[in-house]
């Protein structure tokens, strides 16, 4: 056996110079590359007007992502919609919130988010917001945890498909010569699967985020070598490291 030594994070490389990626590359002497598997297009105004969605017809959003609010306030300036000062924004997490300073005055308005970055903790305020008509902003490729809670607790909502999540073009990466690859979602496994159909794992090694991922992995027919989060292991990060340390203590070089 010899040491793991390269990654492959199937993710765009943090903007900033400090990330827990390099503190994990400087700490275990290994070089990690990023490479995104998937990107986002944003639906044209033109699709966006076949679905005959209204946005003014709802009082609040609930965003699940930094990109689903980046494409809700592409279109609405495409289509010359002014969004009013009284919408009010349900988001997942506070990061997620705070992103929408980008586009609106934040302490002006009305904005709810999970401080846990789950959801469901946002069920007692859905409720007492309950005669709000929510829109649901997401991508093509999307988890049904919104719906099935809005649904759940019988609130009046319209979910809009804003933009698709695609393969990316890897054609620049004539092969794989990693130890590590990671990903933390299932369209990076489908990614790999259409931009290498003739794909052996061998000796490389899987990391997945999330459980989605995982199965999508082993559904596909790939080992899963590390997994996140777990008890000891929150972060993909810390599962990496916890991993690598061990597997190369038993590695000559």
């Amino acid at each position: 056996m010899t040491k793991i030594k390269r990654i492959l994070v199937s993710q765009p490389k943090p903007e900033s110079e400090k990330h827990p990626y390099s503190e994990l590359a400087e700490k275990n002497n290994l070089k990690i590359d990023f490479r995104p598997f998937i990107q986002v297009e944003g639906i044209t105004v033109k699709d966006f007007r076949k679905t005959r969605i209204d946005i003014l017809a709802h009082g609040a959003v609930i965003f699940n992502s930094k990109t689903a609010i980046d494409h809700f306030f592409r279109l609405a300036e495409e289509l010359r919609v002014t969004i009013p000062d009284e919408m009010k924004y349900f988001c997942s997490s506070e990061s997620i919130a705070f992103y929408l300073q980008k586009y609106i005055v934040y302490r002006k308005r009305k904005i709810f988010y999970s401080a846990s970055g789950n959801l469901l903790d946002l069920t007692d305020i859905f409720l007492k917001h309950k005669d709000e008509n929510y829109l649901v902003p997401m991508s093509s490729a999307h988890k049904d945890e919104i719906p099935v809670l809005l649904d759940k607790i019988k609130i009046k909502y319209t979910s809009a498909i804003l933009y698709n999540t695609v393969c990316s073009d890897l054609s620049d990466l004539s092969e794989i010569n990693y130890d590590v690859l990671v990903f933390f979602s299932p369209s990076g496994i489908k990614s790999l699967l259409q931009n290498f159909p003739g794909f052996k794992q061998n000796d490389i090694k899987i990391a997945t985020f999330g459980t989605t991922t995982a199965k999508a992995a082993t559904e596909a027919g790939l080992r899963l070598d590390i997994s996140a989060p777990q008890p000891n292991a929150p972060s993909m990060t810390m599962a990496l490291e916890q991993y690598i340390r061990e597997y190369n203590k038993g590695c000559k070089k």
